[in-house]
């Protein structure tokens, strides 16, 4: 089932005060006809890249599907213009080069860090990627299987291991990501990176493979749950599909 937005707006002029002097700047916005248009959020899987080896992965949800955890607006907005943005430039930055045919993992091993262009969008994919695919609805609840038994010989109990993720995730200064990973010697480990990195990445404090991951960059919860970051933690609990988890974990 769509949703249906209706943008209000009307023509403005905004004064922006600059040390001793005032600069008006007009901004265009929309015209009442346009603003009483519905704006229909559609579906994930109009969402394509532009062209290029990579693609969006599409969702195994309606933007609404999430609701009432993560609303439908954000859902599509963080889906449709974040994430398919960072796609759209990593298939721009790759095109011609030998990284073009490789997988997002190959990408992400042969990194140079130093090339923020491909470092952030080839982050951005892949972070979003995991993240849009452990979340499911009406998901949630204990872990089970496998994982269930790794996060409580490791951290003790469930509630512990949501108190130790929590606890990063508000801890995170600026934007960046959470994540629970699987190390080499296969013990379990919650980490942070910023911006778009990853514990793939040569430059991860951290190493290992994710099985979880949580966007906290700002647009991934401001609109439903302002400057709230621990509820939208909290509600990110909500929608774990621990299926997909143990799917990664093997």
């Amino acid at each position: 089932m769509k949703k249906t937005i209706v943008l209000m707006a009307s023509v403005a002029m905004i004064a922006t005060a600059c040390k001793n002097k005032e600069e008006v700047y007009e901004v265009d916005v929309p015209s009442r006809e346009q603003a009483d248009a519905p704006f229909e959020l559609g579906s994930p899987s109009d969402v394509k890249a532009e062209k290029g080896s990579f693609q969006m992965l599409g969702l195994n949800y309606e933007y609404n599907g999430l609701e009432p955890h993560m609303d439908a607006l954000t859902v599509a907005t963080h889906y449709g213009k974040h994430h398919l943005g960072y796609c759209n430039k990593l298939n721009e930055t790759v095109a011609g080069t030998d990284l073009e045919n490789l997988s997002i993992e190959e990408v992400l091993a042969k990194l140079d860090v130093n090339n923020a262009t491909l470092r952030n969008n080839a982050g951005g994919y892949y972070n979003h990627n995991l993240f849009w695919e452990i979340l499911g609805a009406k998901k949630g609840g204990n872990p089970t299987g496998k994982i269930a038994e790794k996060i409580n010989a490791q951290f003790g109990s469930f509630d512990n291991f949501k108190a130790e993720f929590k606890k990063a995730g508000t801890g995170v200064f600026g934007s960046g990501w959470v994540w629970l990973v699987v190390k080499d010697d296969q013990s379990l480990a919650i980490t942070t990176t910023a911006n778009q990195d990853n514990p793939l990445m040569s430059n991860a404090t951290i190493k290992g493979t994710p099985i979880i991951g949580l966007d906290v960059w700002e647009h991934a919860y401001y609109l439903k749950h302002k400057n709230k970051r621990a509820d939208y933690i909290d509600a990110f609990f909500d929608l774990l599909d621990w299926g997909k988890i143990n799917e990664k974990l093997q």
